[in-house]
């Protein structure tokens, strides 16, 4: 697409208006830009006659915006971000600084770990910050380069990539199972649990099973990691996704005795919009061989 620059209202202007949507105020974007008050509300008025719109209105000390002011405030935060990144990406050069992720403790431990090896014999030279943390990281305040997501992929102001497979399936140490390959609802009833806490999915899996979690017999573990060690250990059945165990599986430490069908959510790999440091192009290259 072609860019008409004619028809484009000032970079000046653009940058008050965006500066005010954000800051909700012309004093806080005119420190913000290193300009006066009047200065930024003298540019967001000229945008305003230029759109023939109203943008934004008097709201206390502050502004709020129009449903126009929002539409443009939105398209404009997207643009500058993604100008940011460019900006910051051209600096770094490519004496790239080590490759910062944001995902799960479970993920980190349970999927890529057991894969870094290739990774750094592959590009021994490219250093990761992995930082797990189960919430989901605003990447452009994080000055993260990517993450790691579960769930359906669908997240504003980013681009996903479908990277793994979260089916959830219930698994069990050969100990606590026996010699049976799969069992009934009934028999997983009767049995001992390990539970994660507050986790939804999990609760969701199991009632559309037929199976009312609260009923059961379970020990509650805070995390994927401590909960897949316990089934590790016969402390009872848990609930987790494939991509986590499938090392435990191939190597029997696991037996997988129901899965779900469902194909989202899954694990999908997200970084914002535009260009990425040339660390960050190695890694996502490698990510996405091994999935």
């Amino acid at each position: 697409m072609t860019i008409d620059w004619r028809s484009l209202p000032s970079l000046t202007a653009l940058r008050a208006f965006a500066a005010t949507a954000e800051l909700r105020s012309f004093s806080q974007a005119a420190r913000a830009l290193s300009v006066t008050h009047a200065a930024v509300a003298q540019q967001v008025r000229g945008l305003e006659d230029h759109f023939g719109k109203s943008l934004v209105q008097r709201d206390g000390r502050g502004v709020s915006l129009t449903a126009d002011g929002e539409q443009l405030a939105q398209a404009l935060g997207e643009g500058f971000l993604t100008l940011q990144r460019g900006v910051e990406a051209l600096r770094a050069g490519e004496v790239d600084q080590p490759v910062r992720v944001t995902l799960t403790a479970g993920f980190a431990a349970q999927w890529l770990m057991p894969r870094l090896r290739d990774f750094w014999e592959k590009y021994p030279d490219i250093g990761l910050s992995l930082h797990p943390d189960n919430r989901v990281v605003d990447l452009h305040r994080e000055r993260m380069d990517l993450a790691i997501r579960y769930g359906d992929g669908d997240w504003p102001g980013v681009e996903a990539t479908y990277l793994a497979s979260a089916r959830l399936v219930i698994a069990g140490a050969p100990s606590l199972i026996g010699g049976k390959e799969t069992l009934s609802v009934e028999e997983m009833i009767e049995m001992d649990w390990i539970l994660s806490r507050n986790w939804p999915e999990q609760d969701n899996y199991l009632r559309h099973l037929g199976i009312d979690p609260a009923n059961l017999s379970a020990t509650d573990f805070p995390g994927e990691e401590l909960a897949i060690a316990g089934a590790r250990q016969g402390l009872g059945l848990v609930v987790e996704s494939m991509a986590l165990i499938e090392a435990d599986v191939t190597e029997g430490r696991l037996r997988v005795v129901h899965e779900s069908e469902d194909k989202l959510p899954a694990y999908f790999v997200v970084t914002l919009p535009g260009p990425q440091r040339a660390a960050a192009r190695a890694f996502l290259k490698w990510l996405r061989s091994q999935a």
